[in-house]
């Protein structure tokens, strides 16, 4: 089609014609003429954000591009011999994964089929993501669908991901540069890209929430227990706490299932489930629904001791923190409970241990929209900027031991009725400050109704899932850590911490010539730690418990003989 006769197109569509365009692609070319301004004859190119948005956005959706990595890496088997690329774009439209031939890299990064490309329907036009985002569905895109004279030699088929509360979380695209005519001829494009969000919404709700019951639902037995079409989680009274997209439509259409009980919508109670695990035939385990329906179930039991009750469940950016680590979720799980409250909060932690990381996680727990204002506190004397008239929000005060005498007056008066929920950190122990005189106290306990203190990165449990995860940040390529390479990096004392660790990695991440990392491809730590022989024995016991009890790992990390740490162990009995 000529550029013209597109143009020319969308206007037919604007005054009412049919032009045999489907109803979803009209809709969309009539929000980019009257409510987004878009011009249909000026092409223009794809939009990438900065690296530093880029990272934010990737920071926001890791938990789920972890868990769809695997499967989408899968997919992209399946259709990479016909030149597809698949892209993971989070809720606001912007690629936070990217599955493609590097061959064809320079065309695809033209194209926008690339990591940081922000397809957001405002932006881009009427496009695969955009389309899929606005209307909660599968969509396909097809060449002059799109709005966009730039965009229209692409076919473009996407279908929505939704987290396990039903909110829409993620697009998965499948798109080809250049495509044949047709455009059924991407039917088997929407089929997998379909049935891969399915996969990937099953795999999030499982890894969210392996403490409870999880009933997976089939309406065949064949493919009950291989490959389930919804799931539902439930707590200990029997309760929805978390589904699929299409466990919505299976048990409930038209009515929220979240809350209610399983007896309300079947005729199972909670204690029927372990009558549908493994060991009785998947033809009888059926399911009677309320409305006459049934389908076929197969439960899972919890795979962990359950919380006690009134003991949150971590919310919110709270959950992406730490792996298995018990102190960190024990951390965490105090956030969480202080998250809804007014409480001033001071987290406590060296430099780099993710101090402003753990501050903005607590914010997003809101449940508005309400902004989250941060004030360096470095170098701020008299002068510094007036707090925000409004009042909505956190205010998150970075580096509080900074301020001077002068400057702590200031910020002393100015929270004076301030109803802003004050967020503070410190790399120091300011309560040793307030006893020296170096910072008053009044204000302090202002800013520090409650502490969170944030532990070194040598004494958490949890490294091995910060490598892979801070791995996975640093590479869209899917690199990965020699045994020799993660051993090296699990014996430094990290002085940096989370913010050194993730450099290091960044850095490895170029410097690697294949698809490993090596112990050579690491960068040589830039502040060596000081040796610790005369650590105190509280602090040995924790890094030998960081380091699972090895003696040699945990004698690397401090830098020490292996045989100096046994004599300090046999001293403390």
């Amino acid at each position: 089609m000529r550029d013209i006769d597109h143009v020319d197109e969308i206007d037919r569509v604007l005054q009412g014609q049919a032009t045999g365009r489907d109803s979803v692609v009209q809709a969309s070319w009539r929000r980019c003429i009257e409510r987004y301004g878009l011009d249909p004859s000026k092409p223009s190119p794809a939009h990438i954000v900065t690296e530093t948005e880029l990272r934010s956005h990737r920071e926001q959706s890791e938990r789920l591009i972890a868990i769809a990595r695997s499967g989408l890496g899968a997919l992209f088997r399946q259709v990479a011999g016909q030149n597809y690329v698949l892209l993971l774009a989070d809720a606001k439209g912007v690629t936070v994964d990217f599955f493609g031939d590097t061959r064809f890299q320079d065309d695809l990064r033209a194209a926008g089929l690339y990591l940081g490309s922000d397809w957001s329907e405002h932006l881009a036009g009427t496009c695969g993501v955009g389309a899929c985002l606005y209307t909660g569905k599968a969509v396909t895109i097809h060449q002059s669908d799109h709005f966009d004279l730039h965009h229209t030699p692409l076919s473009c088929t996407a279908a929505p991901i939704f987290d396990t509360s039903g909110q829409l979380a993620a697009v998965l695209d499948v798109s080809l540069l250049r495509s044949p005519q047709p455009k059924a001829s991407q039917n088997l494009a929407m089929n997998l890209v379909r049935t891969s969000a399915r996969r990937v919404e099953m795999a999030n709700l499982m890894a969210m929430t392996r403490s409870d019951w999880v009933l997976r639902l089939s309406s065949s037995p064949e493919f009950l227990e291989v490959d389930p079409e919804a799931a539902i989680a439930l707590d200990g009274a029997g309760r929805i706490i978390g589904l699929t997209h299409a466990a919505q439509a299976a048990l409930s259409p038209g009515t929220a299932l979240l809350g209610q009980r399983l007896d309300q919508v079947t005729d199972l109670s909670v204690d029927d489930l372990p009558d549908l695990m493994r060991g009785r035939p998947t033809e009888d385990r059926v399911i009677r629904l309320r409305d006459g329906r049934a389908l076929f179930g197969h439960a899972i039991a919890p795979q962990a001791a359950r919380k006690p009750r009134g003991q949150p469940l971590l919310p919110g950016g709270l959950s992406s923190l730490a792996g298995p680590d018990p102190a960190m979720q024990a951390l965490l799980e105090r956030a969480a409970r202080l998250a809804d409250s007014a409480v001033p909060l001071l987290i406590r932690g060296e430099t780099g241990t993710g101090k402003e990381r753990l501050a903005r996680a607590i914010h997003m727990c809101r449940t508005d929209a309400a902004p989250f204002h941060v004030f360096d506190c470095a170098g701020c004397g008299q002068g510094q900027a007036p707090l925000p008239a409004d009042g909505q929000g956190t205010l998150f005060l970075k580096g509080v031991e900074d301020l001077d005498t002068a400057a702590q007056a200031v910020l002393l008066r100015s929270l004076a009725g301030c109803k802003l929920r004050v967020i503070a950190t410190t790399r120091c122990d300011l309560g040793q400050h307030v006893r020296d005189g170096r910072f008053r106290a009044d204000l302090f306990f202002r800013i520090a109704g409650a502490a969170l203190d944030l532990p070194p990165l040598h004494l958490r449990q949890d490294l091995d899932w910060l490598l892979d995860r801070l791995l996975r940040a640093a590479s869209a390529d899917g690199l990965r850590l020699s045994a020799r390479a993660r051993a090296d990096l699990k014996a430094r004392r990290w002085p940096g911490n989370l913010r050194e660790l993730a450099s290091t990695l960044q850095a490895a991440a170029l410097l690697a010539e294949g698809r490993v990392i090596d112990s050579h491809d690491l960068p040589p730590p830039l502040l060596e730690a000081a040796a610790s022989a005369g650590v105190p024995g509280d602090d040995l016991q924790q890094v030998l418990a960081a380091c699972g009890g090895n003696m040699a790992l945990a004698a690397r990390r401090l830098g020490v003989n292996r045989s100096t740490v046994l004599r300090r162990l046999r001293a403390l009995g």
